[in-house]
């Protein structure tokens, strides 16, 4: 059996739960005021409606800088360098702390995508039957939509509240439907991000369709995985910036690469271009750089995940062997496998 600490899997839960305890709850271990000045552009879904968070994520400032600063300027043709630093600051702060990490910020760090793969493992040992991947031609008709949200709901919509033509309601739009903006708050005892704001019809719009994707995702979550990450617009930001992160993925191809596809199947975000991709960069848009492809590659030094040109994980055909059984034990173990035995056993006395 492979030793916990060898296993890449293991080690990612480690280190999401410990991102998870201190992005949410971060303020109560380092104080409110030092987790304020930490940084407001992290590049992943750490909410500033969570009055425990220990960081926000870039969304925020550039949803309120669009609207009560690049916008209006527009509208009074303005537009200054001055108007212009505070974005151009957020968004270096960012790719600063985007280049340390790369897309690993979604697979090791997100606190949402943390609670969506323990919704899975929930319904993994649920016994509930899961969708181990979804039909790739309904992936390609997913894909864009994380470009339309970050497209509309982070910069268009709150650009044109700003210059007049839209209403405070779509001033800060994607952060009135953030599922990490509710699931976060619940974290912490607080449901009023849960309830539909009446106090305008527009706020009401929001505020319903909100709750409905909040449930979405704990309904879905349970069998599919990842459902939400497929439409996230910080996975879209994360794809713009991608080349210039240090940590990379590679492939060494060969004639077997295209066959067995377990790359294709360890991927959660469903990127079958991995299996039959001949370049050595395959580290895609939708890629959150959870390793899981490098894992179950079963071919000596073919995948890699690496830090600049150090290496974090290669994939070997012996590691795959434990790695691959100890996935088999860990599945079978369920609820309803555990109800099965348990009948058997009472049948054969």
């Amino acid at each position: 059996m492979l030793p916990h600490w060898k296993n890449l899997s293991v080690i990612r839960k480690v280190v999401q739960l410990a991102c998870f305890i201190f992005l949410v709850y971060g303020s109560v271990i380092i104080g409110f005021y030092a987790a304020d000045k930490l940084s407001r552009a992290l590049p992943t879904l750490a909410c500033a409606y969570d009055a425990k968070t220990a960081d926000y994520c870039v969304l925020i400032p550039l949803q309120h800088q669009m609207d009560h600063r690049v916008g209006p300027a527009i509208k009074a043709g303005q537009v200054t360098l001055a108007i212009l630093i505070p974005v151009l600051t957020t968004l270096g702060t960012f790719l600063i702390l985007f280049v340390l990490l790369n897309k690993a910020f979604c697979g090791w760090v997100c606190p949402l995508g943390t609670f969506q793969e323990f919704l899975g493992l929930i319904g993994q040992k649920l016994g509930l039957k899961r969708r181990d991947s979804l039909d790739p031609k309904l992936v390609k008709r997913i894909r864009p939509v994380k470009w339309l949200i970050l497209a509309l709901l982070v910069f268009i919509f709150p650009l044109m509240t700003g210059m007049g033509f839209t209403g405070h309601e779509l001033g800060d739009p994607f952060c009135k439907i953030c599922p990490s903006r509710i699931m976060t708050n619940l974290f912490n005892g607080n449901m009023d991000e849960l309830r539909i704001d009446t106090s305008t019809p527009g706020y009401m719009v929001w505020s319903i369709l909100a709750d409905t994707l909040f449930g979405l995702i704990l309904v879905i979550g349970l069998t599919t995985r990842q459902p939400f990450c497929r439409i996230c617009p910080l996975l879209a930001m994360h794809a713009i910036f991608r080349k210039v992160g240090l940590v990379r993925l590679v492939k060494n191809y060969t004639s077997r690469c295209d066959k067995c596809g377990l790359c294709a199947k360890a991927c959660p975000m469903d990127i079958h271009e991995i299996q039959t991709s001949k370049e050595k960069d395959i580290l895609f848009p939708d890629c959150t750089l959870c390793g899981r492809c490098v894992e179950f590659c079963p071919d000596k030094g073919v995948m890699a995940m690496k830090y600049a040109i150090i290496p974090i994980k290669v994939s070997d055909p012996q590691y795959f062997k434990h790695r691959n059984k100890a996935q088999k034990v860990w599945e079978k173990a369920n609820l309803r496998q555990w109800f099965i035995n348990r009948k058997k056993k009472k049948d054969h006395v």
